[in-house]
């Protein structure tokens, strides 16, 4: 690169730098400020004694909060011990029978599927297909998405649909792998729907890492599955724009791999998942030390039970063996791999992607900065550059975008469970009905005589839309091969230079003890009952308990914690600003010098993974003059949408089916038949639009048939809104079809193609 694009290049990061730095001390000072205002709004004392009996007052109040609030962490240490001992069992809200332990299998792995077993009056409906949730393995244990009896687990119980749970144990089989847990998925997934050989195929649901875990199991097995939904799920690890995403720095920071390497070396060959979530706790360090203590302490009288449920799973450490940890960092976090299908599972055997032909939902947030919607949605880029490849491919895609969530709240957050997660599993059973495409989903509320209802609206997008999701056109993603490129040198010598020696220094029982001396188990385990010093507490905490003394909140006292409470916060937010912004300016100077010496790189690293049509198009097309009535009502139907807003209503889509859909014949189709049958459909309309109206005819083998479809579409417009040009298409082929002879003259035909295509310009 020349020297004066570098220096340009270089200006450029110090001008996010300069106003990231600005506006960090613009956001302190506000909290400063907003802190202090309450303590200006606080009533005074008016004399002397008041401001005694006000002080008595908070004083006792924050001696005994103080009290409730250690012995509160005094529970959750001894919860700990108890679920430690308990051997870690998965933290559900709903009882479950294990049916299939991959430790048995030929390749062992610590995984086991369970079926959840449906409380009192959720008996699941007769034919209802399957659904199968696989939970992270990100440091945590499994629950995670049937951790309360609002979750998906609890949505899809509600819907009547049988589930089954992923769970796994804390310690890895001996020399398991990815490899291995991907097959035992995969194993599971078939046990799954073979206990339900009279539904569909199964839904897959993949929760953060779970996530990705859904998809390679999609990609080794597609026959075997249905829909799937993957959830916060970081598929595109390099994705992010700057001053929003600072753990997509992370590799770069550390070098790379190594210090995975390192951990699971120092861990005695295991790799201890306190480390991982050690990273989450690094990104927030004002709730890890001390925004989520002072809001317990704070709210002490009802906060207690809430913060030690949470804490039972947020402290449930289970461990990797080193292979698994390498394979992921390699391949996922510092590699970005999958996409590009080059994440091996095999020699000379990768994860294609484009092996997944079941549709896909994919719900983000744009609160999340643990896994960006960029990370979540940018995969479908690589693998389809353009709408038509996506297309062709027969894919079916929806978007579904949270405004401000947190990551752990898509899966833990009741609301979200009641009104993201309901919607899906509602709209699952219409998904496989779509044509291929790229759908946004978007969730309406309707207040109605006090009661609140949801409706669901599909908007198509084009792949291209998927831009306005990044700064720079994904050109800050090219520092990151280099990244890549360096982790494989630092990797090579650590594995030449350290790994020997510290694999024999370091044994399984010496790696043990440190893992109990992580600061994330001491802070449990050193306050609980092995500690002789708290001892006296719990009493202490009774008698503060039932002895409670108020303060006054509206009181000065009351307000100047607040405002102690508050500046502390600032502070600790204004550490991290500074700190991701440095980051952040140090690995672009770093990384991205080093990127501009290298003038092959690109970005997106592969954005042409599909360069010409699959042969199911040219298929399709062979075979546009056959089928039957079905073929023709859905053909009908894809037609009349090319002429609509582009907007589909899941409410109009279940009154289609409730009107007409025994009599299209789609519904009594196998799902895998019927969604084949709309992609070739699809296709054929999507490639000829005149050409698909003017052999039409040719699907209709009687008149019979034709009054019957005539008739269909009569009933859908009484009952359905549709657009003028919908009603003129509509009103063009019912005349048509109603005068035209059997077989259809070459000449009418022509008419009706040449009528329609006035109808749409």
């Amino acid at each position: 690169m020349h020297p004066m694009d570098m220096m340009k290049v270089y200006a450029r990061v110090g001008e996010v730098y300069r106003a990231r730095v600005g506006q960090a001390v613009a956001e302190y000072g506000e909290a400063l400020r907003g802190a202090a205002s309450s303590v200006a709004g606080a009533a005074a004392p008016k004399d002397p004694a008041e401001v005694w009996r006000e002080a008595v007052s908070y004083g006792f109040d924050a001696a005994q909060r103080g009290l409730l609030f250690w012995d509160t962490l005094r529970q959750r240490g001894n919860n700990w011990l108890a679920h430690e001992k308990a051997g870690k069992p998965p933290l559900l809200a709903f009882d479950f029978e294990i049916v299939a332990d991959a430790r048995t299998f030929e390749r062992p792995a610590n995984y086991a599927l369970a079926r959840i077993l449906p409380p009192e009056g959720l008996t699941p409906a007769g034919g209802k297909r399957p659904f199968l949730i696989i939970d992270p393995r990100a440091g945590h244990g499994p629950g995670i998405g049937g951790f309360k009896r609002d979750s998906e687990v609890g949505f899809a119980l509600r819907a009547g649909h049988p589930v089954y749970v992923v769970i796994f144990f804390p310690d890895p089989e001996p020399g398991q792998t990815l490899a291995d847990v991907s097959l035992a998925e995969a194993e599971f997934l078939r046990i799954v729907h073979a206990r339900h050989p009279a539904t569909d195929k199964p839904v897959v649901i993949g929760n953060c890492q779970g996530g990705w875990a859904a998809m390679l199991v999609a990609a080794l097995d597609p026959d075997n599955v249905g829909p799937i939904v993957v959830n916060g799920a970081p598929m595109s690890y390099w994705a992010g724009n700057d001053a929003e995403n600072p753990m997509r720095y992370a590799g770069g920071v550390l070098g790379g791999t190594w210090p995975a390497l390192l951990a699971s070396d120092l861990g005695g060959g295991v790799f201890d998942g306190a480390c991982l979530v050690d990273n989450f706790e690094y990104l927030n360090p004002a709730n890890t030390y001390f925004s989520k203590y002072y809001n317990l302490y704070s709210r002490i009288d009802t906060e207690a039970p809430r913060f030690l449920e949470f804490e039972r799973w947020w402290g449930g450490y289970f461990l990797m063996n080193r292979a698994e940890i390498k394979w992921i960092v390699e391949n996922l976090f510092v590699g970005n791999k999958l996409a590009a299908g080059k994440a091996a599972w095999a020699e000379g055997r990768t994860f294609d992607l484009r092996a997944v032909r079941s549709p896909i939902i994919v719900f983000a947030s744009l609160g999340d900065n643990i896994t960006p919607p960029q990370q979540a949605i940018n995969w479908v880029a690589d693998l389809y550059p353009t709408t038509q490849a996506l297309k062709d491919a027969g894919q079916v895609i929806v978007g579904l975008m949270h405004e401000s969530v947190g990551h752990l709240g898509i899966f833990v957050s009741g609301a979200v469970a009641r009104r993201e997660h309901a919607q899906i599993v509602d709209l699952l059973e219409y998904v496989e009905a779509l044509p291929p495409g790229l759908y946004a989903m978007r969730i309406e509320e309707i207040q109605e005589d006090g009661a609140v209802t949801y409706d669901v609206t599909l908007t198509e997008r084009k792949v291209e839309d998927l831009a306005q999701l990044q700064k720079y056109g994904r050109r800050d993603e090219i520092p990151f091969e280099v990244v890549a490129n360096v982790s494989d040198a630092n990797a090579r010598a650590y594995e030449a230079l350290v790994h020997p020696a510290l694999s024999w220094l370091v044994t399984p029982e010496m790696g043990a003890a440190l893992r109990a001396f992580h600061p994330l188990r001491v802070a449990r385990w050193a306050f609980s009952d092995l500690n002789p010093w708290l001892v006296a507490l719990a009493p202490l905490a009774e008698f503060a308990r039932s002895q409670r003394t108020r303060r006054d909140e509206a009181g000065v006292f009351a307000a100047w914690e607040r405002f102690f409470a508050a500046s502390a916060t600032a502070g600790w937010d204004f550490y991290r600003r500074m700190r991701d912004a440095s980051v952040e300016t140090e690995f672009f100077r770093v990384y991205g010098s080093l990127a501009m010496l290298d003038p092959d790189l690109t970005a997106p690293a592969h954005p042409n993974l599909v360069e010409e049509p699959p042969a199911e198009v040219a298929s399709a097309m062979a075979a546009m003059g056959e089928g039957g009535f079905t073929e023709a009502a859905v053909r009908v139907a894809l037609l009349a949408r090319r002429l609509g807003a582009g907007i589909q209503r899941l409410s109009a889509l279940k009154q289609i089916r409730e009107l007409v859909g025994d009599e299209v014949g789609l519904i009594a189709l196998p799902a895998d038949e019927a969604q084949a049958l709309v992609r070739r459909q699809a296709i054929i309309v999507n490639h000829a639009p005149d050409e698909a109206l003017a052999t039409l005819p040719a699907l209709l083998h009687s008149l019979g048939e034709r009054q019957h479809l005539v008739e269909l579409l009569d009933r859908l417009l009484i009952h359905l809104p549709v657009g003028e040009r919908q009603a003129a298409f509509a009103s063009d082929l019912r005349r048509f079809l109603e005068s035209a002879p059997l077989p259809q003259p070459d000449g009418q035909m022509a008419a009706l193609a040449s009528s329609s295509r006035a109808a749409r310009h």
